[in-house]
């Protein structure tokens, strides 16, 4: 074997590995959703009766391709919506919705056990949504953050979701969104979602949260990296973890470096200037500031109407967002793209065509053939 087929065989396994299966089968929409399935019906009542054993089959229906699956979670995400629309109106309080990112190694499975266990002490019910990283050379994922997170995992108060990204970048999966709806619907009124490990411009999870935090390690960087767009634009606040024992001075530096780099940036909203704080998972210190910081941004935004509107904004952004990637796979798996991949890849391989004209060629096959 060449070099060249070597490097499709791997560029493609890659493909098939990081891609979902196509979820090109929309027929469930013209059939209508299945309100009155019994199944549906079963697991709605069971989530609003707060059973954890009916959260996590109404997750796994949302994250499903199958269609009837994918329409019976369409129809139990719409029972919820409005179950919980009419609990809103009825003057039930906002639920709390808290992302969490950051580089990996910066210790935010441990810190969300110890906020976690701090919450359910003080009476709050926290549903935790963590994303692990899916292997681009076999598909898989560990799912191992729960290992991290013992004591909480262990609290009936507490209800810990792991899933796979399946390679989508942004940090989260497809169905984040989704699960957070129906974590809601469960009675969480704090909903904690962990990302996988991420870089600076991957900040998808702040589309659907309340609050977003970037949890950095001490000595990330200097101010000038804490000037870098991206990630830090998005922030709410900047959460500086493990401020304990050897590192705490550079902890200490770190938070004064990220809190001058803050002062040079454009505030994204006029109601909220993002703070630095420092924390440490293993000795909980700093978690009551932390928790005081996040109630009064809370707070705050009910209290002016931009959490409510922040919500209607983020809907039209995960309407498109779920377009954008039915679409993509409705490209990557049309016969027109399919028929030609293999010798386009080896054209741009051996340099005869540019990555760029290849993809053209593809586009232009796909809608040329989408008009016959």
């Amino acid at each position: 074997m060449n070099k060249i087929d070597r490097l499709l065989n791997s560029a493609n396994r890659m493909l098939r590995n990081c891609a979902s299966k196509p979820s090109s089968d929309w027929s469930y929409v013209s059939s209508g959703l299945l309100h009155n399935d019994p199944h549906v019906s079963k697991i709605f009542h069971g989530i609003i009766s707060g059973e954890r054993a009916a959260l996590a089959k109404g997750i796994t229906l949302v994250e499903s391709l199958n269609s009837r699956k994918k329409a019976m979670g369409e129809a139990l995400l719409a029972k919820l919506i409005r179950h919980q629309r009419d609990l809103e109106a009825a003057g039930k309080k906002y639920t709390f919705r808290i992302g969490l990112s950051g580089a990996p190694g910066a210790g935010k499975s441990t810190m969300i056990e110890s906020l976690g266990m701090k919450l359910t002490e003080e009476g709050h019910s926290v549903a935790v949504l963590t994303v692990d990283p899916s292997s681009v050379s076999t598909g898989g994922s560990i799912l191992g953050d729960k290992t991290r997170m013992f004591k909480l995992s262990q609290n009936s108060k507490a209800f810990i979701r792991q899933s796979p990204s399946k390679c989508n970048l942004g940090g989260v999966t497809r169905n984040t969104n989704e699960s957070i709806s129906l974590c809601e619907g469960a009675g969480y009124d704090v909903i904690l979602v962990e990302t996988v490990g991420v870089g600076q411009s991957e900040i998808a999870v702040s589309d659907m949260v309340d609050m977003f935090c970037m949890v950095v390690p001490p000595a990330a960087g200097d101010e000038l990296q804490g000037l870098k767009k991206g990630i830090m634009e998005v922030a709410d606040a900047v959460i500086v973890n493990k401020a304990d024992g050897d590192l705490l001075p550079a902890a200490r530096r770190a938070q004064a470096e990220y809190t001058s780099a803050l002062k040079l940036m454009r505030k994204k909203s006029e109601l909220w200037t993002p703070q630095v704080l420092r924390v440490s998972s293993m000795t909980t210190e700093g978690m009551d500031k932390l928790w005081s910081l996040m109630s009064s941004y809370h707070q705050v935004m009910i209290d002016n109407g931009e959490l409510s509107a922040k919500r209607e904004r983020q809907k039209v952004v995960w309407m498109w967002n779920h377009a954008h990637d039915q679409l993509l796979d409705l490209f990557q798996s049309h016969p027109s793209v399919t028929r030609q991949r293999s010798d386009l890849e080896r054209q741009v391989l051996n340099g005869h065509l540019s990555p760029g004209f290849a993809a053209d060629l593809l586009l232009n096959d796909f809608f040329g053939s989408q008009k016959k």
